[in-house]
């Protein structure tokens, strides 16, 4: 566990050292739970997001965008259940006047078991080597599968009583594990109590004429109530799936974990529409066709995992979560649920309106069904992020800190440095510079030594150093240095495009699944 936290610390270090996310209103001494993408965040942020687009929107021929507005009509939220049931179960510690998410303690209890489960299973794969089977050891050995079976049991009661809304037990059973205030070691709890996480405002003129609304606490509503617009204006048919990506916002009282919580975050979600009992097997598809996408970023199949919901909420038939191993443990990344017709029907009886489709093959009308995949994508800039950052030992016993991004979402594809300030050769860099940014994102770099340069651009996370020498001026070949690997080749100036763009290109990464 101090592992997990000493890497996390240089995780929150790193991002803010190499311009990637800064603290909101810093100079102000911050905003809880709110954060400012940098100048390099922002260029990751960005190409996971076009890498989601691409995949989800241009990949398929029946799905199409939308970008909904942030606010809308309140009695939106009324039909979604946000403004009766969208809380939080809160519970303060009285002596340190703390408060917590209830079910977030229970949840870092059971984070902690599977800390020993993970020893457990790190001092058996030592000892096996080679012939280790994790699966067969985490199924029959004795003490893990006891420390499982205690984890179910804590999260199976927790689920059982959120959803009978007995707080009560919610809080007997933090008493029962003996979970104390994480700051101060207190176990001295109030009753657990709902709260609402909605924001508020104001819409109209005056106070008088002014009307409450909400900022979103999704994006999905805006699909929803858009779906016949686009159903009709796209002659759409079933199956077919509207997409979005966007701010939303939630009144977090115990947001933290950096970006992984907060209180203005952007989701990319797809909404599937399909014919009703069809809507299993293409939720199973569906679960399938996330986890490719997510593995095709090559950031290790051991670090997801599937977690399917006991449990479910009042519009869903089946739910399941794809977890990463984030530095605080697995924790949901996206989620993938089969809704039912709840939402078209509750638009429907709240607005007075019909949002069926007409299927001309049946000669019928019905109300779709719907398959969604939700990803946040601030978790999931900081599943890469986070799972990139490396520490190397190098063979002349020095050590280099890397960010190994995918290098279709790095920022930068490639720094051009001309070996020394004068002779001609920052001119040469300039023009290859010029030439590259018309097809990548490309950084040009003149100070310092050439090895200072390249660690920079190693902990940067850019994937190759072009450097420019006085060889250049005679043959027009250069050097390209790529990062992962630190090799070193001569090459054309000619052939760099088509070198970076066969590591770089969405096609590249996007064909994996």
């Amino acid at each position: 566990m101090a592992k997990q936290e000493d890497q996390f610390k240089k995780v929150l270090s790193h991002a803010k050292e190499y311009g990637y996310v800064f603290q909101s209103s810093e100079i102000y001494d911050g905003l809880s739970a709110v954060y400012d993408y940098a100048q390099n965040g922002v260029e990751l942020k960005k190409n996971i997001r076009d890498y989601w687009w691409k995949a989800m929107v241009q990949m398929h021929e029946n799905i199409v965008g939308i970008d909904a507005s942030i606010l809308m009509h309140p009695t939106t939220w009324k039909a979604s259940g946000h403004v009766d049931a969208f809380n939080d179960p809160l519970i303060d510690n009285k002596d340190s006047k703390k408060r917590y998410r209830a079910d977030v303690l229970v949840e870092d209890y059971c984070a902690k078991i599977e800390g020993k489960i993970d020893k457990e299973v790190a001092k058996a794969a030592k000892r096996f080597g080679d012939a280790f089977n994790k699966e067969e050891f985490v199924s029959t050995n004795g003490r893990v599968v006891g420390y499982q079976e205690k984890i179910n049991s804590i999260l199976s009661r927790m689920a059982s009583s959120l959803e009978k809304e007995d707080l009560a037990d919610v809080k007997l059973l933090i008493e029962e594990l003996g979970i104390a205030d994480p700051l101060t070691g207190s176990k001295n709890w109030t009753e657990v109590k709902q709260f609402n996480l909605m924001f508020g405002t104001q819409i109209g003129a005056s106070a008088e004429s002014s009307t409450q609304v909400y900022l979103r606490p999704e994006t999905a509503q805006g699909i929803f109530v858009n779906f016949l617009n686009v159903q009709k204006t796209g002659r759409m048919k079933i199956p077919f799936g509207i997409a979005q990506t966007g701010k939303a916002f939630r009144n977090e009282i115990v947001a933290r974990q950096f970006i992984f919580r907060m209180r203005e975050f952007e989701q990319m979600e797809m909404q599937f529409f399909v014919k009703p009992g069809t809507q299993k097997e293409w939720y199973t598809n569906w679960k399938e066709t996330r986890m490719k996408w997510h593995l095709s970023l090559g950031m290790g199949a051991d670090n997801y995992r599937f977690h399917d919901h006991e449990k479910l909420a009042h519009y869903a038939d089946a739910a399941s979560d794809i977890e990463f191993k984030f530095p605080f443990g697995f924790k949901e990344l996206e989620g993938i649920h089969s809704r039912t017709d709840f939402d078209l029907k509750a638009h429907e009886e709240h607005s007075g309106k019909k949002l069926q489709y007409f299927d001309h093959e049946e000669n019928k009308s019905y109300t779709p069904f719907v398959v969604e995949t939700s990803i946040g994508l601030d978790r999931m800039f900081l599943a890469v992020f986070s799972n990139s950052l490396k520490e190397e030992e190098l063979e002349n016993g020095t050590t280099r800190t890397v960010l190994k991004l995918p290098g279709v979402l790095a920022p930068f594809k490639a720094a051009v440095l001309p070996l020394v300030k004068k002779d001609g050769l920052p001119e040469v860099a300039r023009e290859i510079l010029n030439d590259l940014k018309w097809d990548f994102n490309v950084f040009y770099d003149e100070k310092d030594a050439v090895g200072k340069r390249y660690r920079r651009q190693d902990a940067n996370g850019t994937p190759f150093c072009i450097t420019v020498d006085h060889q250049t001026l005679e043959d027009k070949t250069v050097t390209i240095r790529h990062r992962d690997t630190m090799e070193q080749k001569r090459v054309a100036i000619a052939e760099l495009k088509d070198i970076i763009k066969a590591e770089v290109a969405v096609k590249t990464w996007l064909q994996k699944m």
